[in-house]
């Protein structure tokens, strides 16, 4: 993760979203009392779930474990975490802050392992609920264990989000912006907008606007606050993005930026951000999540056509709508089927619901709803 974000995202974030839920759970009546419709009062308590199992990935490893973290511990809960093997050294750092800062041992429990530490978490009849982060193809696994023993469970999975231009966007105003609803952390970040559609009226223009955006990213050392685009995390990582360049190639989509190693790096995992044009939705590149920075554009002929292109997806997680008429905008985005969605951006913000239809996912994170999927409600009947 190049450091001009990682300052940002995995040093600041964290603390945010804490300082957020300690705020929330001191505004947050423990118990209710209601008005029975039968005589009577009923008692409505909000009380921890108890103990979670959470499992993140890589990709942004501070970040997601807190927003597990800190809804659950201040609904009460007391929390196994299981980081990623590639990212088990910052989970030590994160350990030694939690002793730090002075947590009654066993409150919050880091066990670093790979998926069979991670199955066993699952599955284990000490464990009240399951907060994962990853892929779709192990958040369905991770859903049939909760399912057979009918343990709630948060699934934030995978997408492959569309960014909507519309016919009257002004493309010289969409720059970093667009670049970081598309190509934030190399790529690597699960509802970046990586699907493009744009008008066939303007499709030339919008093409090459992209291209040029994408050109001009600086490739390089992502311990340099210069650098916009780093290496992806792990040598598997680059070849799984090259074999989607490779199949896209394949395809009969065009090729317009990137797709080969940058030159100037001889060491380190990078791939040049690519650009294909010309790419038909129902092509593996439009239809699989990549993960990394690798973009197609794709054409359509009207607003209704948009939406349908951008609903063409197995995945709901992400998205965006470029426009010079937020109101219009707004109007496509309520259309797009989808959890979360930006207009002329794309950034997350912790008080808002955070999560994905179809295969991208269950419940949500973010907002009073997180700190509402950390607890269970118990009716306490009086005459």
């Amino acid at each position: 993760m190049p450091i001009s974000l990682s300052e940002s995202l995995e040093g600041g974030f964290p603390a945010v979203l804490l300082r957020y839920y300690a705020g929330l759970i001191r505004e947050q009546a423990a118990e209710e009392v209601r008005a029975g419709l039968t005589g009577g009062s009923i008692h409505v308590r909000r009380e921890p779930l108890g103990v979670v199992a959470a499992i993140v990935p890589w990709n942004a490893p501070q970040t997601l474990s807190s927003m597990k973290f800190a809804p659950a511990l201040a609904a009460g809960c007391t929390m196994v975490l299981k980081p990623s093997p590639e990212t088990a050294l910052d989970a030590f750092l994160l350990a030694e802050a939690v002793i730090e800062a002075g947590l009654p041992p066993g409150v919050l429990n880091i066990v670093p392992g790979g998926r069979e530490a991670g199955a066993s978490l699952v599955a284990h009849p000490g464990v009240d609920k399951v907060a994962f982060t990853g892929s779709t193809a192990a958040g369905r696994e991770i859903g049939a264990t909760c399912g057979r023993v009918l343990r709630p469970v948060t699934l934030e999975l995978g997408g492959k989000s569309a960014a909507i231009v519309l016919d009257d966007v002004d493309v010289a105003a969409i720059g970093e912006q667009f670049l970081v609803a598309t190509m934030m952390n190399n790529g690597q970040a699960c509802f970046a907008s990586t699907r493009v559609l744009a008008p066939r009226s303007r499709y030339d223009e919008i093409v090459d606007a992209v291209v040029t955006l994408v050109d001009g990213l600086t490739v390089g050392d992502p311990l340099d606050p210069r650098t916009q685009v780093g290496p992806l995390a792990t040598a598997r990582q680059r070849d799984r993005v090259e074999g989607y360049i490779a199949k896209g190639t394949q395809e009969g989509a065009r090729l317009v930026a990137g797709g080969a190693r940058p030159k100037h790096l001889a060491h380190g995992w990078y791939v040049e951000p690519t650009v294909f044009a010309d790419v038909d939705n129902r092509q593996v590149i439009a239809r699989e999540e990549i993960f990394g920075p690798v973009l197609t554009v794709t054409a359509y002929e009207d607003e209704a056509d948009a939406v349908r292109i951008a609903n063409d997806s197995e995945y709901g997680l992400g998205g965006s709508v470029w426009t010079s008429d937020d109101e219009r905008g707004l109007a496509v985005a309520r259309r797009v089927r989808t959890g979360t969605i930006g207009l002329n951006h794309y950034q997350v913000d912790p008080v808002a619901p955070f999560g994905g239809v179809k295969s991208s996912g269950i419940g949500r994170e973010f907002g009073p709803e997180a700190l509402q999927g950390y607890q269970q409600l118990k009716s306490i009947y009086r005459r």
